[in-house]
This record gives C-alpha cells, structure tokens and sequence, in this order.
C-alpha cells in the first residue's frame, strides 16, 4: 500500500495521475513491420537544453533543467503537462540535446518562454520519420543496437536517413526496464523527395 502511494505521488508530481495517459505526439503511420514503423508528424514544439554528459547521463542531467521550465520556471510562470517522449540526439561536439516536446495546444509563438538561458524552444517542421521500438534499459548499447537495426531497415527499403538519428524515451524511471519503451527515430525523405 505505501508503495502505491509513493507512485501515486510521484505521478502527480509529473503531472499526471495513474488514470491519465501521458500526451504524445499525434503521427499517421505510413508503413509497419514488426517493430519497424514509418510514421509522419505534424509540426512540433520541443523545449530543449544542451548537456556534456555521457550517452547514459545525459537524460539525467538534463531532466531537472527541463522539468522546472514545465514546472513554472518560465514566462508566464505557468506549469505544463508532462508529455512523451524524453528526446536525445547526440551532437557533433559530443554533447547531446534532450528535449521535453509542448503539448499539442502549444507552438513556438505561444509556448511559455523560459527564463533559464539553458533551456530553448524550437519547432520540429512536420515530418516522415523511421522507428525502431524496443523495451529495455536506457543503456548506449541498447541504443546503438537498435540504431543498427534502423539504419539496416532504411537500407533494405533504399530510403535515405534526412537528419540526425533520435532516441525517445517514453516511462518515468520507475517503470520496470521490461516494460519501458524506448524507440529510436530518423527522419526520412519520402517518396516525393520530402
């Protein structure tokens, strides 16, 4: 009974509460086979923070940064709902962005503007995206095994990978790892060569 009420309290919280599912990005699937899917996305507004970490610690160190921007550490001091996924994209630096995407009802001229310099606002234009979905631990070989197989289905299908490859995370940390669901993303040209 105590640990229901530790969950309880830990998903209010993120915002949420054990009867809510969590706000995620609306997409129309294109193509599925298996864990391979091709799914297109509308216009997206993401809230993102650069960190030096590790693969592995990079998620951790960007999570307080970015859970007190929804949390009211912004203009208008407003809070907002938790959604999924955690992004992460590695940079050509060795640093990774990690990002929190707006819920739907926000685009980037009416998302609350952060008031640490750390945190930035950006809108992802709508895209066709490749995904690998996979449950496990949120280890860099995880990842990197997944990507392998990613890029190998973009291979297989003769599609070109048309940005940087993306790992989504979807459940709080104290989701069991077997049950977590991670993917990881490309954006993909489409047949029209957009």
């Amino acid at each position: 009974m105590k640990t229901r009420h530790v969950l309880t309290g830990v998903l209010f919280l993120l915002g949420c509460s054990p009867a809510m599912a969590t706000e995620e990005p609306a997409y129309r699937l294109v193509e599925k086979s298996g864990a391979f899917e091709i799914r297109d996305y509308g216009r997206i507004t993401i809230a993102e923070t650069r960190v030096t970490e590790d693969f592995d610690s990079a998620g951790n160190q960007a999570f307080g940064t970015l859970f007190s921007y929804i949390s009211g550490r912004n203009r208008p001091k407003q809070k907002i709902a938790m959604t999924a996924p955690v992004m992460q994209q590695a940079q050509t630096d060795g640093s990774y962005l990690v990002g929190f995407i707006a819920p739907a009802q926000y685009s980037l001229q009416t998302a609350p503007a952060p008031l640490d310099g750390s945190v930035q606002l950006r809108e992802l234009p709508p895209q066709r995206m490749a995904v690998i979905r996979y449950s496990g631990r949120w280890t860099e070989r995880n990842y990197r095994e997944h990507e392998v197989q990613l890029l190998a289905q973009l291979k297989a299908r003769s599609l070109s990978a048309a940005g940087p490859v993306v790992y989504a995370r979807y459940n709080a940390p104290f989701v069991p790892w077997p049950m977590r669901r991670n993917e990881v993303m490309v954006p993909v040209l489409a047949v029209d060569g957009h």
